[in-house]
């Protein structure tokens, strides 16, 4: 039955508690797999080098998968599109608890989140909209990092305990969003009666592509996500070799606690960004852009556990501070263009080229024996150049 939804909607409402339910728990799902499954790898023995692989199969899903999500999201209710990609999240964790090629099951699930971010992020543009709307990019990122808090350490903890374990807790809980996408009210299909024949579609998604690279604006925010997005993965697996290197620890548990202290320090960045940022101020956020990349350098040269989580809980406030403002100014303007959901589909595109991108560059400098200490420096190091380069670029517009 369909519900009335306005686009002014309480933060509180039904339909928006539904959809940070299930980001929540998506979310949860996604990361708790990928540290139960890094696990599995590291038990059956494969090298180093394969584990962003493993991240890489996931990107791939969403650079191949780009034209066409975009156009799913807005074709149908979304909160029916992240039923149906999270159910492919839950096909993809039970296939690798019974033993299908962690790869392949991977890439299943990335399959499942190609679908589901452009809806995920699209529903917020219609269920609210003005400065409610970066507000609830706040609470939706917030929702996010949460799970990420709580899912990595759920992932370690229990992969040190039972690997099979851990990937039976997150088949359950990709289930849990299922079921949570039920409560997402039914909301009118945002472009009907666009063609699903390949060649229109394609045209159709390279077209918001170069309408949204040739605003100033959305070409701002495309580059900022990208940018932080591929920064942030390439951190997740430096953190996983950097542990046993610079502190000598070599359990699983320990990755996800450093993971969990950039997800707190990025819940306290988005709530601020919620706070003092405007679709109008969104410059405000550039200064923390660049100090992220200050703070990895730092960050790749310590020797201690304290101030490694002091450090990372900086450059995770930095980090929420820097990209929720950017997320909202994309929605916003892309909401208006090529729809809101093609917006998110191009952003997935720019940001998982740019994940492509630096992991492959992080998996062959491991492969060829480069220190951990030395690729977390100069990855730091030119972070902070690009963010520089673009706020100097966005003065001079």
């Amino acid at each position: 039955m369909r519900e009335s939804v306005h686009t002014n909607t309480s933060l509180c409402s039904k339909g928006m508690l539904a959809v940070i339910a299930a980001q929540f728990l998506s979310a949860f799902g996604d990361n708790a797999l990928l540290f139960a499954t890094l696990a599995l790898l590291k038990a059956e023995f494969y090298p180093d080098w394969s584990q962003p692989i493993l991240q890489m199969v996931f990107v791939g899903a969403y650079i191949i998968f780009a034209p066409f999500v975009g156009q799913v999201a807005d074709s149908f209710p979304k909160g029916r599109v992240m039923m149906f990609a999270n159910g492919l999240k839950l096909l993809g964790a039970a296939s690798i608890c019974f033993g299908i090629n962690p790869f392949i099951g991977y890439t299943l699930v990335g399959v499942g989140a190609a679908a589901y971010s452009p809806a995920k992020y699209g529903i917020l543009g219609e269920l609210t909209t003005g400065d409610k709307l970066v507000k609830a990019n706040g609470l939706m990122e917030s929702s996010t990092i949460a799970a990420i808090l709580l899912g990595s350490v759920a992932g370690g903890v229990l992969a040190d305990w039972n690997v099979l374990a851990a990937l039976g807790v997150c088949a359950v809980v990709y289930g849990g969003a299922v079921v949570a996408n039920l409560f997402i009210p039914k909301l009118p299909v945002a472009r009907p009666g666009q063609s699903w024949r390949f060649t229109p579609m394609t045209s159709s998604f390279f077209n918001a592509c170069r309408v949204l690279w040739r605003n100033g604006e959305t070409r701002f925010s495309l580059m900022g996500t990208s940018l932080f997005w591929g920064a942030g993965v390439t951190l997740r697996f430096l953190l996983v070799l950097w542990v046993p290197v610079a502190l000598g620890i070599t359990d699983n548990a320990t990755p996800t606690y450093l993971n969990a202290m950039v997800a707190i320090g990025i819940v306290v960045g988005a709530g601020a960004a919620a706070k003092l940022v405007t679709l109008e101020t969104v410059a405000r956020c550039m200064p923390a852009g660049i100090l992220i990349g200050v703070g990895v350098l730092f960050f790749s040269l310590q020797h201690a556990l304290l101030p490694a989580y002091a450090l990372l809980i900086l450059i995770g406030l930095l980090g929420g501070f820097f990209v929720v403002p950017l997320n909202a100014l994309l929605q916003a303007r892309g909401k208006h263009t090529v729809g809101a959901g093609n917006a998110i589909a191009v952003q997935n595109l720019g940001e998982n080229m740019a994940m492509l991108l630096m992991l492959g560059l992080y998996s062959l400098a491991v492969k060829v024996g480069v220190p951990v200490v030395g690729v977390g420096v100069g990855f730091g190091a030119l972070f902070a150049l690009a963010i520089t380069g673009l706020w100097v670029w966005l003065r001079r517009r």
